[in-house]
């Protein structure tokens, strides 16, 4: 690529045509009229025409001729300085040398054809003048007329071309903070989706027992149990809703807080209301509170944990610890022999353990599961609480 471009978007015949038109006019008038042109400073042109105004027959077709060019400058910037060269070796137009000049160093990147323009134009613009008044009016007026146009052009050209580079710079920093907004939005979405599997899991189940043990109670504590099933449904149906809520929204996630270790006791109370004896053992000596993703981690581990209790080992003595350290969360689920499971109606996925450890090792933590020494089963986990060491 040879010329810069400062607006790509923009067609060119619709660039600045006020400005071009201006200039195409100041042009022509003063290549007609031989303005900044033939005197006694200057000399003679190249041709050998000294008269003050070049005559109508020559200076108007000429001028014509120049000022179209100028008009669509930007366009064709080394047609227009081959035009004003040719233009001011009849009428001395050194007007329309200086455009061209400005326009070749704003528009043409390619500083050895620049230069060798430059040093053209200087030769055929300096040789009458040398003509005329010799070295000392030569030089300068040659350096005013081609060279300072020339390096002005390539300073505006580069500022143009600097000003594009960090607009599109810009813009593209823009849709990538675009992008990663939709992708962490996507990620969030896709997490809380996970989350579907652990709560629905884990009210359905809660009714399926309540249910099991409305049946066996026969007709005692009846109400009790149905108002259990009520609640434990609605719950079910409110997280459900809010869940698919947050998947089919394409805007920002909910900013209500997701459950934490604070919520444990809920959690564990509704264990125990439908007959399984938890305990809950909470040791956090630094009285901190870990980060909000291993609170919410450690609330869904506790939760499946509880709800694979339910599934394989009903009424099981259930003991749940939390110990936090300084840069540790060490949980804990252990359950103890349950009662033979009868009931195949109970939803049992297979992925239960699988999700847990998952969970855990998208916070940087380490699972562990397997049974214990009592009959029982225990499934451990350590998350860091430091952003340094989780993975």
């Amino acid at each position: 690529m040879s010329t810069r471009d400062p607006h790509p978007a923009t067609p060119w015949y619709r660039r600045r045509p006020v400005t071009d038109t201006a200039g195409a006019l100041l042009v022509a008038v003063f290549t007609a009229t031989g303005g900044f042109g033939t005197n006694d400073f200057f000399g003679p042109t190249l041709a050998g025409l000294d008269d003050r105004i070049p005559p109508p027959w020559l200076g108007v077709p000429l001028a014509v001729g120049v000022g179209l060019l100028t008009r669509w400058r930007r366009r064709l910037p080394l047609i227009l300085l081959a035009g004003s060269l040719l233009a001011n070796a009849l009428v001395s137009a050194h007007t329309a040398v200086v455009v061209a000049l400005y326009t070749l160093g704003e528009r043409i990147t390619a500083w050895p054809r620049v230069a060798a323009a430059t040093l053209a134009s200087t030769v055929l613009v300096g040789v009458p003048i040398w003509r005329h008044a010799g070295a000392d009016g030569a030089i300068p007026i040659s350096m005013a007329v081609c060279v300072a146009p020339v390096l002005l052009g390539m300073y505006v050209g580069t500022r143009h071309e600097l000003v594009q580079r960090i607009r599109e710079r810009t813009e593209r920093l823009e849709r990538e903070q675009q992008q990663r907004i939709a992708r962490a939005r996507s990620d969030e979405r896709a997490h809380i989706a996970r989350d579907m599997h652990d709560v629905v899991t884990h009210r359905v189940s809660l009714m399926v027992l309540q249910a099991t043990a409305l049946q066996v109670a026969g007709g005692e504590d009846a109400v009790t149990i149905g108002q259990q099933i009520g609640a434990t449904g609605r719950d079910a149906l409110a997280e459900l809703r809010a869940l698919v809520a947050v998947l089919h929204n394409d805007d920002d996630a909910p900013l209500t807080p997701q459950p934490g270790l604070a919520d444990l006791d809920v959690l564990i109370e509704e264990s125990r209301r439908i007959g399984t004896p938890v305990t809950l053992d909470v040791a956090n000596p630094t009285g901190q509170r870990p980060p909000l993703l291993v609170e919410h981690t450690a609330y869904r581990f506790v939760q499946e944990a509880l709800t694979n209790v339910h599934k394989h080992a009903p009424g099981a003595p259930t003991r749940v610890r939390v110990q936090q350290t300084a840069h540790l969360l060490r949980l804990s689920v252990r359950n103890g022999r349950g009662r033979p499971v009868t009931d195949a109606s109970l939803p049992v996925g297979g992925h239960g353990l699988l999700g847990l450890a998952e969970r855990v090792r998208l916070v940087g933590g380490e699972f562990t599961a397997g049974p214990t020494s009592d009959g029982g089963f225990e499934v451990t986990a350590e998350v860091p609480t430091c952003r340094s060491e989780q993975r």
